[in-house]
This record gives C-alpha cells, sequence and structure tokens, in this order.
C-alpha cells in the first residue's frame, strides 16, 4: 500500500503549557524490520504526554520526539521479520511516541487486534491504560481473588480500567476521587466503596475494612506514608506516578514490621521484550473480557488533532472521568 511522503502532525514547539503543541508537517515513518506502520485513527491522550511537554518526560533513545504513546489504525506497512500483521489489519498499539501523526511506527509485538465488538477510537484508549494496569495491577503487585485493592485517581483512565479489571478478577475494590459524581463513576464501574477524599479519610476506611493488599498509587507525596498506615500485613503498594511528588518522610520500622513491598514502575523505559510479554498477557487474559463485554473503556471527549492542546488543557483540569482521544 503505497504512502505518501509527508503527513501532519502535532510536535512540541518548546517546552511549556499546552500551547506549545503545534501543527507541523513530518516524513511518513518507515518500519524498522520488527515493526510495523499504522495509518492512525485515533490516539489516546495520558498524562505522560503532558509530562513530555512541560520538558519532564523524555522519549527514550531512538524514539520519536512527537508526543503520543497509543494509537489505533490500519497497518499499512510492515518490516521484513514481522509475520503476525498484514496490510489492512486493524490493531492497536503502544507507542515509543509519535501517536499525535497521521502515521506512526511501533514494535510488531506491541500491537494487538481491535478487540471484536469496539470501534477504532475505543481501541485508542485501552493501550497505555491496559498495559500500565496489568503489568503493575497483576504482573508487579500480584493481586489475587477475594484481596482488598484500592486504586487512588478512580476516575481516570488508570482508575476506570484498574476497577473494571480487579473486579472481573475477583478482588474487593475501593476507589479514592475528588467529587460525589467522579464517587458514583467508580462505583458504577464496580468499586465497592467510592471515598471523596476531600471529605473522607481514606486511612480510615481501609483500617476498618482489614486493610488493603494492594494499593495502586499516581498521587505521591502525602499519599506516600498514608498509604502505608492504609495496607494490611504483608500489603503491596506499587507506585506509577508522583502528581504530588515523589518524596516523603516513610517509618521503614512499619514496612518491616508488617512485611509490606513498596515498589512501582514506569512502562515507556522498559525494554520491547518486556512490553511484549505484557502484550500477550493482555491479548490471552483481558482480550476475551474486552469481546465479551465485561470491561470496557470509559471514554470522555474527542479533539481533532489540530485542537491537541485544548485536549491537554482539559486533561490538566482533572475535571474529565475516563479517556481523551484526538481524531487524527
Amino acid at each position: 500500500m503505497s504512502q505518501p511522503d509527508m503527513m501532519r502532525a502535532v510536535e512540541i514547539s518548546a517546552p511549556g503549557a499546552p500551547e506549545v503543541l503545534q501543527l507541523c508537517e513530518r516524513r511518513v515513518p518507515r518500519p524498522g524490520a520488527d515493526e510495523i506502520v499504522i495509518r492512525v485513527a485515533y490516539a489516546g491522550v495520558n498524562r505522560p504526554d503532558a509530562l513530555q511537554r512541560a520538558g519532564l518526560y523524555n522519549p527514550p533513545p531512538g524514539a520519536s520526539d512527537l508526543p503520543g504513546l497509543e494509537a489505533a489504525g490500519e497497518v499499512v506497512a510492515i518490516g521484513a521479520a514481522v509475520s503476525d500483521w498484514k496490510i489492512g489489519d486493524q490493531v492497536c498499539a503502544l507507542l515509543p511516541g509519535g501517536g499525535y501523526a497521521e502515521y506512526v511506527a511501533t514494535p510488531a509485538a506491541h500491537a494487538l487486534p481491535v478487540p471484536e465488538g469496539l470501534t477504532l477510537k475505543q481501541a485508542a484508549c485501552l493501550p497505555e491504560t491496559f498495559f500500565t494496569v496489568w503489568s503493575n495491577v497483576f504482573m508487579r503487585g500480584g493481586l489475587q481473588a477475594g484481596e482488598r485493592f484500592m486504586v487512588h485517581g478512580g476516575s481516570s483512565g488508570i482508575g476506570t480500567t484498574a476497577i473494571q479489571l480487579a473486579r472481573a478478577f475477583g478482588a474487593r475494590v475501593f476507589a479514592t476521587a475528588g467529587s460525589e459524581e467522579k464517587c458514583q463513576a467508580c462505583a458504577d464501574l464496580g468499586a465497592e466503596r467510592a471515598i471523596n477524599y476531600r471529605e473522607e479519610d481514606f486511612v480510615e476506611l481501609a483500617k476498618q475494612e482489614g486493610g488493603m493488599n494492594l494499593i495502586l498509587d499516581m498521587v505521591g507525596g502525602d499519599y506516600i506514608p498514608r498509604n502505608i498506615k492504609a495496607l494490611a500485613m504483608e500489603g503491596r503498594l506499587v507506585n506509577i506516578a508522583f502528581l504530588q511528588g515523589s518524596k516523603a518522610e516513610v517509618n521503614f520500622a512499619q514496612v518491616m514490621l508488617r512485611r509490606l513491598t513498596l515498589t512501582g514502575s514506569t512502562l515507556r523505559p522498559q525494554s520491547d521484550a518486556a512490553k511484549a510479554k505484557i502484550a500477550d498477557e493482555l491479548r490471552s487474559k483481558v482480550w476475551p473480557l474486552l469481546e465479551a463485554g465485561t470491561v470496557a473503556p470509559v471514554m470522555h471527549s474527542e479533539f481533532d488533532l489540530a485542537d491537541a492542546a485544548q485536549a491537554h488543557a482539559l486533561m490538566e483540569t482533572n475535571a474529565h472521568i475516563g479517556k481523551i482521544v484526538l481524531k487524527i
């Protein structure tokens, strides 16, 4: 399938606020031996994109400098070593960068088929959040059926995904959010209890329930010692972001005496092989849930590619529930 030489994209003209996102023209990428090129229909908007825009999250070596870590569309070119995909396949994919563009190249092993029954717009909401949640809650955090699980930021893309997956795999789910509307959204998705953190103390709730076996946190700051207090004996805390800072005073005697595990990860810098393993597990264990309708992406709003700055501005208000996408 022939491709144009040039494409529309959104670049970061300089580190800064949302308005530094500017339309530009770039060369259409060509696939490496193990890569596919996707003609993008929709791209997901995620907080790491905003961090990159602000100059706080540089792309890994060799990755596109364009923002965008997930997309859905049609395969239009394949590398010489690729055998799992063919031209015309509809896929969604985790990207090393470059999603805010009409075409993007990504390792073939990081792509997944669009789940049956889902649109390309819905599929664009899957990779970044589902890779993140699966790898941190289940692979790293080891969540088991019957355990008590708490996710902070329950109405975010990560939160809405974590609630649904934890519930689908038999955990008792608790969430925090910043308004009654957001708490209701968490409850509707399967949270046993949603706590408005502006009015209630999640530590007290956790203690009433016997402590949390696993907490997924993207807040950091003073949540770190509070999370430790909220954990049950042998509980696990997984941090995936630090919206309120990465430093805190921690009583490590509690970590030792209650045999706690403090861990965390970032997705983008991990090896291609590690991301391929996550993709394999998602395809076998989670994609059937999406196709059955047991789990579904929660969508908030759609913006045109040219309006990427508006999408970022909305995301940074924290007013949304679920995912924001760009229509390419």
